[in-house]
């Protein structure tokens, strides 16, 4: 049974492998190879990838998805006492270019007032990462979350 169990979690490992923008060109499908450097830089090496103290009286947490790809997004957001966000941290489930989206926000937030934070647009996001129009969806995530988490 042990067997079994480790042999489809090496096949849905490879499943997952077969399908990232990792692999050498010549293994890609030609969708993946349009990914731009920007993004393969932010999904291979994310940053603020983890999680803050919850419990925390100057964290927040939020977390929304989007049904029509299946992308979900956590982000957290840790603000001092005049109202500026010192650290932000994410977990994505999704595409590459959801996870580069989180990982480019959670750096433009940091620094920042929160009423700052609010001002970023997903197009800010889509255009630094050069994202083509299918997948503008993938910062548009991260911009429901930033409403959702730091909106009063």
């Amino acid at each position: 049974m042990a067997a079994a169990g480790a042999g489809r979690l090496r096949r849905a490992a490879s499943a997952l492998l077969l399908r990232s923008p990792r692999l050498p060109a010549r293994e890609l499908s030609a969708p993946a190879r349009l990914y731009h450097k920007k993004v393969v830089d932010h999904y291979e090496n994310p940053r603020n990838v983890g999680s803050l103290d919850k419990t925390s009286k100057n964290v927040g947490t939020g977390l929304v998805g989007a049904p029509a790809c299946g992308d979900v997004m956590k982000l957290q957001i840790q603000v001092d006492e005049k109202g500026k966000i010192v650290d932000a941290r994410f977990k994505t489930f999704g595409c590459g270019s959801a996870i580069a989206s989180s990982s480019l926000a959670t750096e433009w937030v940091k620094g920042k007032t929160v009423e700052e934070a609010l001002t970023i647009k997903n197009t800010d996001i889509a255009k630094e990462l050069c994202l083509p129009p299918v997948k503008l969806h993938c910062s548009k995530l991260f911009l429901a979350e930033e409403k959702t988490q730091l909106s009063p």
